[in-house]
């Protein structure tokens, strides 16, 4: 699929018509399951995890696992005339390499996107190896939806297939209030409290 890239945008062509949706685009979202600015569809086998931030208790991501593969889901603001994945993605890169880590660009079936190798460290501060991810990322209207890609959809063609069509399954509820480009779009625990904002 190729992506399009008006606007300095980063989206497929068929955004709109195949996702990730914003909710203006979707006619019946009560099969969705409701995490604030986003809604996930259940699937048979598909388990989910709040990530929730120690101290303040915020949900700040919500990770899907499938098949072997997990995508961690984070919506934030942006421009309504402007995309803000290529900045991000830029500077992603910067800071991995750093770190010491290593960020290559590709393209994949929503665009560009990002492999990287990203140094851990332990409680002390020692260097405790590598993680490998993948950083995939779409700008809608008014939002950017990014997913952190872990396990076998990192490499596998297959899997990775499984996860952007998972991925493009989302749809990003903006809402009408005032953020700045790049703060987290409020999440909240189905049913539960919404989580205040925090900048990407």
């Amino acid at each position: 699929m190729t992506a399009s890239y008006s606007n300095g945008k980063s989206a497929p062509v068929d955004r709109h018509s195949a996702g990730p949706f914003d909710v203006s685009e979707v006619t019946d979202v009560s099969p969705y399951l409701d995490f604030g600015s986003m809604r996930v569809p259940p699937r048979e086998g598909l388990q989910m995890r709040l990530d929730v931030e120690e101290g303040s208790k915020r949900v700040v991501a919500v990770t899907l696992e499938w098949n072997g593969s997990s995508v961690q889901l984070q919506a934030f603001a942006a421009p309504k005339s402007e995309g803000i994945w290529h900045e991000i993605r830029s500077g992603m890169q910067q800071s991995i390499t750093t770190q010491g880590g290593q960020a290559e660009e590709r393209i994949g079936s929503l665009g560009p996107e990002l492999l990287a190798r990203i140094p851990l460290m332990d409680e002390a501060g020692n260097a405790a190896g590598f993680r490998i991810a993948r950083f995939i990322g779409v700008d809608g209207p008014k939002w950017f939806l990014r997913g952190v890609v872990g396990g076998a959809a990192i490499n596998d063609p297959m899997a990775a297939a499984d996860i952007d069509d998972l991925f493009r399954s989302v749809i990003v509820a903006r809402g009408d209030i005032p953020l700045p480009p790049k703060d987290l779009l409020p999440l909240k625990m189905p049913g539960g409290t919404v989580a205040p904002p925090r900048s990407l």
